[in-house]
């Protein structure tokens, strides 16, 4: 499996349902070893981030990780 898709409603329907406090991080892994996000994860990430606004729930952070270690949406200033 080369993907998988993430869609905002699903996303912030267990946000919703957990009760969050304002704010949420996503993180998923790059099974690969490669930490640099590709053009799916900036595009989510933004899609997921504007969402958030509407919905008055930051996105706090996107991490990818794998065993080379992570990449932080946040410390590279993508968000």
């Amino acid at each position: 499996m080369t993907g998988t898709v993430a869609e905002p409603r699903e996303i912030f329907r267990m946000a919703i349902h957990l009760a969050v406090g304002g704010g949420i991080i996503l993180a998923h892994n790059h099974p690969s070893g490669n930490i640099q996000p590709s053009d799916n994860d900036i595009r989510l990430t933004k899609k997921i981030k504007n969402a958030g606004e509407i919905l008055e729930i930051r996105l706090m952070d996107h991490i990818i990780f794998s065993d080379e270690g992570f990449y932080s949406f946040t410390e590279e200033g993508l968000l």
